[in-house]
């Protein structure tokens, strides 16, 4: 079976923000930092997160990193991250929502959607757009 998994840059928050993940989701938190593989010879970057995940259970793995100085980096820029189901994950999904929902800009509440969905949008603090769907069948 083939796997998508959201991959989000960042240039100082990664850690920071797969903490928070972390703490939405649950489930296994594992981060590298520059500094021990010795990917970078600028001594700033030791710790900055050369690759981070959260394996939550259910078999969401969202992965993260801080983007180099060395390297172009705007936030928010064109990534987004879609969590769906249906009846049966309503009280998961809106458990999640409401932790994503913690210091977040909110662009389009939870609401019931013209295609008769549960449905909305939001912004993080981090800067990462979410879009939650629970299918009405």
């Amino acid at each position: 079976m083939t796997i998508l998994n959201p991959y989000l840059g960042f240039r100082e928050e990664a850690r920071a923000a797969l903490e928070f993940y972390q703490g939405v989701f649950g489930g296994e938190l594992t981060i590298s930092t520059f500094g021990e593989f010795h990917a970078s010879e600028d001594p700033a970057e030791a710790d900055k997160v050369m690759h981070g995940q959260v394996t939550a259970p259910g078999g969401l793995v969202l992965m993260a990193s801080d983007t180099p100085n060395s390297m172009d980096y705007t936030p928010g820029s064109s990534h987004s991250v879609s969590l769906s189901g249906g009846p049966a994950d309503q009280a998961e999904l809106t458990g999640f929502w409401e932790g994503l929902s913690d210091g977040a800009t909110v662009t389009m509440p939870l609401g019931v959607a013209p295609w008769g969905d549960t449905f909305g949008m939001l912004v993080d603090k981090f800067g990462v757009s979410w879009l939650v769907n629970i299918t009405s069948s």
